[in-house]
């Protein structure tokens, strides 16, 4: 019956997310779908110290969708991968519930250290295409990565984070959950520090014309006053 209602979850979470899936059988074919059965699996034999077989099932499930879950990661409730070709999700990662990832994301580590050495990413996270996650901190509860970040350090809860390497650019106050998926509308923090250097430049700019017409109004009153003390 466990493994009944968590096929039904799986399909309700896909049908939910995304809008492309017009009925329950053509989940079925989705890889999302494919990958996490195979993951399942894997994870089991994975905590039963059967490493091989572990590796093995999860290897079938890369060949079949092209994400690579390794067996030893771990994964809560609600579960997401839309278009997940090029997904790498490290041994030792840790991620919550409610969480999406889209295709091309890494959460992968920085080197062959051991221990503890890829992300944990908290609930209600979306992490958009192409975005790398590498290292062993914690991405916050409620927030959201954009498409092509490179994110190298921990990221508080309710943060919005774009860019290489990736820098927080919004942060809730109070950390809600994350009301829409929404790729697009972020804040583009190089636009904004353009748009500042222009501001600035322009501010300067307006600055030396002035202090040039105060130098040209000395010069003519200097002038004025050699004009005026020459006798006639």
């Amino acid at each position: 019956m466990g493994f009944i209602k968590k096929i039904r979850e799986e399909i309700a979470i896909i049908r939910q997310r995304d809008p492309a899936i017009h009925s329950a059988m053509e989940v079925f074919l989705y890889p999302s779908f494919k990958v996490m059965l195979h993951y399942r699996i894997a994870h089991k034999l994975y905590l039963k110290k059967h490493y091989f077989l572990a590796r093995w099932i999860s290897q079938r499930g890369v060949r079949k969708t092209g994400i690579e879950i390794h067996p030893g990661a771990e994964i809560g409730k609600g579960f997401f991968i839309d278009h997940g070709n090029g997904v790498i999700i490290g041994e030792t990662t840790v991620i919550g519930d409610n969480v999406t990832l889209y295709q091309g994301v890494t959460l992968g580590g920085t080197g062959k250290e051991q221990g503890k050495r890829h992300p944990t990413v908290g609930n209600n996270v979306m992490i958009s295409a192409g975005a790398k996650v590498l290292g062993s901190f914690k991405i916050g509860d409620n927030s959201k990565i954009g498409a092509g970040s490179v994110v190298l350090e921990e990221v508080p809860c309710g943060s919005t984070v774009v860019g290489v390497p990736g820098r927080v650019v919004k942060r809730r106050k109070q950390c809600f959950p994350q009301e829409e998926m929404d790729q697009t509308n972020l804040p583009d923090p190089v636009k904004e520090d353009i748009s500042n250097l222009q501001h600035a430049n322009s501010e300067l700019t307006n600055r030396l014309l002035e202090l040039e017409e105060m130098v040209r109004m000395l010069q003519r009153k200097l002038e004025d006053g050699r004009s005026a003390a020459e006798p006639e």
